[in-house]
């Protein structure tokens, strides 16, 4: 064989090795976590459960239903849809943390309001679906209702979501006519349109500020009437 000939292969041979080098990397998500699941080196061993207030971690690792041969590069879709048809829990997202941990992110449905029944106190959510939420087992400071009535639970979950610090002062609401709330924020009432918004009753805050600048006590403040916010003192 001639030098110019055995150089030709050689270079061949090179261009195949890298080609399929490659083939190799580029095929490596479907092949490499396939065979990494069948070393037990790779056997899930730890959980950790993220993002949970009112499910117990204990409880979200029972409903994934773990065995001791699954391995973290297993299909964990199947897994996240159990933990997800929970009704306190809205989504589930599976990752890992290699060699031998799961990492559960957990998005919960907050509850917005209590609402009394026979049974005692039930949590709902913003759709008005009950939650398994127990009250004597979770601090839960919510306001109160008298019935399930969905617009005062958006308006309710609107103030969770803008106006925290509003939405934590409220103890009670309830109608007091069909398009008329009654928000009991202890000290005071604020009466108010059923299609009181967020920033609406934000409108408060100044007032509340200016009449104790004034050493005023303000039982009442009334919004019912636009672009005003109506005070009765004692």
């Amino acid at each position: 064989m001639s030098r110019w000939s055995w150089l030709t292969e050689r270079r061949t041979w090179r261009a195949v090795a890298v080609v399929i080098l490659v083939l190799a990397i580029v095929s490596s998500p479907w092949w490499a976590p396939r065979g990494m699941a069948r070393l037990s080196f790779f056997d899930v061993r730890h959980v950790d459960v993220v993002g949970t207030r009112f499910v117990e971690p204990a409880q979200v690792v029972a409903m994934m239903e773990l065995d001791t041969t699954m391995s973290v590069w297993g299909d964990h879709t199947p897994i996240a849809a159990r933990i997800a048809a929970h009704p306190q829990i809205a989504e589930a997202h599976i990752s890992r943390r290699l060699p031998a941990t799961l990492v559960v992110q957990v998005r919960e449905e907050p509850p917005v309001a209590f609402i009394s029944t026979e049974r005692g106190l039930r949590a709902l959510d913003a759709s008005g679906d009950t939650l398994p939420l127990d009250p004597l087992r979770v601090d839960a400071s919510l306001p109160i209702l008298a019935r399930n009535d969905t617009v005062i639970l958006q308006l309710l979950a609107s103030l969770r979501q803008d106006v925290p610090a509003l939405f934590d002062r409220i103890s009670e609401v309830r109608r007091e006519a069909r398009n008329e709330l009654l928000l009991v924020m202890p000290p005071l009432h604020v009466r108010a349109r059923a299609d009181l918004s967020s920033s609406r009753l934000s409108d408060i805050l100044p007032v509340e500020r200016d009449l104790a600048r004034r050493q005023a006590r303000v039982v009442e403040l009334d919004l019912r009437y636009r672009d005003q916010v109506v005070a009765r003192v004692q």
